[in-house]
């Protein structure tokens, strides 16, 4: 679809322009025509890239589903809500985009494939359940389900961002402070142990040796570690290269755990969100699948889809691919039995967002000391090595 700007006369004689969204020139031209708009001016509008353009956060999604649920569920009109949400975003990039939902429903199109032609800000989960809940008459009920299901996503992966956030902070400043010790510091103390004349103690030879080093070669650092930061992008776009780094992120002593117990959350409450919606199990369940974010567990609900599409049950394969722990195979094996999938499935879900909690708060805490012993135990062992000679020249004397 590519984006046109048009000025054109209305039906009572008064100019107007603005833009359209189309396939091609001549579509454009007949959508106008649709609205009774006869076209002077209509050409494609330039591709502008501004790099300081504002994001569509999840917290704008979250906001717009649970206002567009309430207005529905007051009997509003579909257009008309899509009318006042679009007119009342201050979020100028997703304002456009209700705006071409908007005229795009005002075409015939329906909420669904409207929302569609936007990939980026609606996913196929989105569409998907928005679908389901047209056809059935509740789209206020799966609107709000959404909704729910975005905020505990997003909640999920703050917690992951905030186990991660402190030794990452805490590696930058230990990386930090030894670059200022070896490009600052160490050369005053090197001009100094000149003077004396005598062999250096062999930490204090280490470490001189390493400013040299950072002094001499910080190019090359700086390239290494761009180097290995784009590398390992490229190898997680190779199918192969993100199948071995999922897989090993998983085996990971720490954060493995964490990352599957992650991955059970996320899966249990997206296809219970689903299965609770209305969406076929069949389809909820490729869904989850592209939505898994880890290669090793999409492969593993692959299978599980493709052995109930021969007629298993869903726990026999879940406890086969290996990543689902027994709890979890069991209540689902008893929420297929009691015909309660959805129910069992947000349970498990809320279970093991507790135990992603547990999990970060005890990640947080074992790594606080280990941490901090990493860098004292850096800086000491500097400042010890340029003291070595200093306290053999004591000796000495």
């Amino acid at each position: 679809m590519s984006v046109f700007v048009w000025e054109g006369k209305l039906a009572n004689g008064s100019m107007k322009k603005g833009e359209i969204e189309a396939s091609d020139k001549a579509a454009a031209a007949m959508l106008l025509k649709r609205q009774r708009i006869v076209p002077t001016k209509l050409k494609s509008k330039p591709k502008d890239i501004n790099l300081f353009a504002k994001k569509i956060k999840t917290k704008d999604l979250v906001v717009f589903t649970r206002q567009f649920s309430t207005m529905i569920s007051a009997g509003l009109p579909l257009v008309q809500c899509l009318d006042i949400l679009s007119s009342q975003q201050p979020n100028p990039a997703f304002k456009k985009v209700l705006t071409q939902i908007k005229q795009d429903v005002e075409g015939g199109s329906t909420f669904a494939d409207a929302l569609a032609k936007h990939p980026k800000v609606f996913d196929s989960l989105f569409v998907n359940l928005v679908a389901a809940g047209e056809v059935g008459g509740v789209l206020d009920t799966v609107l709000n389900r959404l909704a729910t299901y975005m905020e505990k996503n997003e909640n999920l992966k703050n917690k992951i961002k905030s186990a991660m956030t402190y030794p990452i902070i805490v590696l930058c400043v230990a990386f930090g402070v030894v670059a200022i010790l070896m490009i600052f510091v160490i050369p005053t103390f090197q001009d100094m142990f000149t003077q004396f004349g005598s062999a250096l103690p062999g930490p204090t030879q280490f470490v001189v040796n390493l400013s040299n080093f950072f002094r001499g070669y910080w190019y090359v650092m700086i390239g290494v570690i761009i180097l290995l930061i784009a590398g390992s992008k490229q190898l997680r776009k190779h199918p192969k290269g993100r199948f071995h780094m999922d897989k090993l992120a998983l085996k990971l002593p720490i954060f493995g755990p964490l990352l599957r117990k992650v991955a059970v959350a996320k899966f249990t409450r997206t296809l219970g969100t689903m299965i609770s919606s209305g969406v076929p199990i069949m389809d909820g369940l490729d869904i989850t699948a592209k939505s898994a974010g880890n290669v090793i567990v999409e492969n593993a609900i692959r299978a599980v889809r493709s052995a109930i599409s021969e007629g298993k049950s869903m726990s026999e394969p879940l406890e086969q691919t290996g990543i689902f722990p027994g709890m979890v195979v069991q209540m689902i094996s008893v929420g297929e039995a009691t015909g309660a999938m959805d129910q069992m499935l947000g349970k498990i879900a809320d279970f093991y967002d507790e135990e992603v909690d547990t999990a970060v708060d005890t990640l947080t805490s074992a790594l606080e000391p280990m941490l901090m012993v990493f860098l004292g135990g850096i800086v000491g062992f500097v400042v010890v090595a340029m003291y070595l000679p200093i306290f053999k020249m004591a000796q000495n004397v």
